[in-house]
């Protein structure tokens, strides 16, 4: 039976620690200059209708060192742009390629893909979550702390997509996950409630990012305005002012915290440039991961291991 990956809620414990194994294997491999090309013949479709940079080159990239083709696709260049249904590219789509990763607006969209498909679909992004994202950053600080259980995530900002996967990772794994948010720019109200329904006291959302930081392993923070919210900006910087990870805040947290930002950053905004150039800052860690982890995914979906 095929498998995709289209939200973290959808997985087991033992799925993400497959991931994280395979990720440090293929990590290893690759910084050792081992050829491992499992992939070889294979080809993953990539439809985007969200510009991108660190998900284009980690998933194109990636499937180059696994020995495979990844074919960009933008959503102007297929019938999807002229009105072709969903249903009807997922099945044609199927018979040409291996696999899909869709970075697009719509959860529903990339839902019901997968649906139709009979190949493995990867949520590469949507306005409502960002899997591969947070995999990424749960592996880093498994690098860095040698563990992610019980670690304290404090996220500072907007409750975007983000925000929204970092909750559903605290319904699957055994970490505590402590958010700050503006009012009126909570996470989305469905997926909180089934945090605490899952993971009980291991998620809470307040207002205060001094109280959220202060016994936090990380401190996490997102731009105030994601794409297609252009219009809003100067309104979110104004309801934003006190959310900036700077280092007064820092100097709240513990001092072994590290800093995580899944990029691009607007410094200056949401982060200083003090604090993201600091000795605190994982951030380039995070984004080198991307490749490894998603690696790792395209090999255990497109291979069935």
């Amino acid at each position: 039976m095929k498998k995709d990956l289209v939200r973290i809620s959808d997985l087991e414990r033992s799925d993400v620690d497959y991931i994280f194994c395979r990720a440090k294997e293929l990590k290893k491999w690759q910084k050792e200059g081992v050829p491992y090309k499992p992939l070889a013949g294979k080809t993953l479709g990539m439809i985007f209708d969200k510009s991108s940079t660190r998900t284009r080159l980690s998933f194109e990239v990636g499937m180059y060192q696994l020995g495979g083709l990844a074919i960009f696709l933008s959503s102007r260049d297929t019938q999807l742009g002229r009105g072709e249904t969903i249903a009807d590219t997922a099945r044609i789509m199927s018979r040409y390629l291996d696999a899909v990763m869709i970075r697009t607006f719509s959860q529903e969209m990339v839902e019901e893909f997968a649906r139709w498909a009979t190949i493995p679909v990867i949520n590469g992004l949507t306005d409502l979550l960002h899997p591969c994202q947070i995999l990424s950053d749960i592996f880093t600080i498994l690098e860095k702390r040698g563990s992610y259980e019980n670690v304290t995530v404090a996220y500072i900002g907007d409750g975007n997509n983000v925000a929204n996967s970092w909750l559903e990772a605290a319904c699957v794994l055994p970490i505590r996950v402590v958010m700050a948010c503006p009012a009126g720019y909570e996470p989305n109200e469905t997926i909180f409630q089934m945090a605490k329904e899952r993971a009980k006291d291991s998620v809470s959302i307040g207002h205060d990012p001094k109280e959220a930081v202060k016994d936090a392993d990380f401190i996490y923070t997102d731009v105030w305005t994601s794409m297609g919210q252009e219009a809003e900006q100067e309104a979110r910087r104004r309801s934003f002012q006190g959310y900036q990870i700077n280092g007064d805040l820092l100097a709240i947290a513990p001092g072994h915290v590290c800093v995580m930002h899944c990029l691009p950053a607007h410094r200056g905004e949401e982060i200083t440039e003090e604090v993201i150039e600091g000795p605190h800052s994982i951030v380039f860690d995070q984004a080198e991961n991307r490749l490894h982890v998603q690696k790792s995914i395209l090999e255990i979906l497109m291979k069935g291991v």
